[in-house]
């Protein structure tokens, strides 16, 4: 079973970790790739206003050019501490136990816009790219997208897709029965289903604690959505290839 995650636009600072080994980062295959990309990241770096310009950073964000200048021998720390924002805030990693850590290093993954797929524990730097910005001469879909493609369809059992639009676009999840797109929903009063923007995150993130907690993977769908609501979640099956995790409106209403 794997669990994929998109990444946040915020990081956790600092580390205690040794720097970025590329080598030890989850899928090697995509090791070619990794390195030019963090090349080119590193080489505009050297160029704040373009490289400003390209991550679409305000005045305030200069301190992003510079991490990403020294991305290469910065301290590293878990990329499941090292992400922030309203996900892995939920997720809150700080409190899991060390075979929840265990078990989400073997089957969580999340999907850099520098590194690719990377597992919950691979070691990464502070860095700042997202699935939109813009590189001179490299283009992000076209870097990714096959190779991230052809690594997750070579994954076997469910694949459960948390990702948002723009990092699929980055490398689609395979088409088959047991790869679900889980798309965050909730129903208004008047019987419509409508898709959730920001409440999703946390949802998501809640989803995700619960599933690493439960520390057991699922080998199909009707395993997950009988599982679902004994934890507290309302799953059920979505369109083809998504499965719906329902927010009660009440809920989102207050929350949102």
């Amino acid at each position: 079973m794997l669990i994929l995650l998109p990444p946040s636009e915020t990081k956790r600072l600092g580390g205690t970790e040794l720097p970025l080994d590329l080598q030890n980062l989850k899928y090697p295959s995509l090791g070619s790739k990794r390195r030019v990309l963090v090349r080119a990241v590193q080489s505009l770096a050297k160029h704040p206003d373009a490289m400003m310009s390209a991550l679409k950073l305000g005045r305030t964000q200069s301190g992003e050019v510079e991490r990403n200048r020294v991305l290469s021998c910065s301290p590293t720390m878990p990329a499941i501490d090292r992400y922030t924002g309203v996900v892995y805030d939920a997720l809150d990693a700080a409190s899991l136990t060390p075979r929840d850590r265990e078990w989400a290093g073997r089957n969580v993954l999340v999907h850099s816009a520098l590194f690719g797929p990377v597992g919950a524990l691979d070691l990464l730097p502070a860095y700042r790219l997202s699935c939109d910005s813009r590189l001179p001469e490299l283009a992000l879909k076209k870097h990714w997208a096959d190779a991230v493609g052809g690594v997750l369809a070579g994954s076997a059992g469910l694949l459960l897709d948390l990702r948002s639009n723009g990092y699929v676009a980055l490398g689609p999840a395979p088409v088959r029965s047991d790869s679900l797109f889980l798309r965050v929903v909730t129903e208004t009063s008047d019987g419509y289903t409508r898709a959730l923007n920001h409440f999703n995150k946390k949802a998501k993130g809640d989803f995700v604690r619960a599933l690493i907690r439960h520390g057991q993977c699922f080998d199909t769908a009707r395993e997950l959505l009988d599982w679902a609501p004994g934890a507290g979640f309302w799953l059920r099956p979505g369109a083809a290839g998504e499965l719906d995790l329902v927010v009660p409106a009440p809920v989102a209403a207050v929350r949102g």
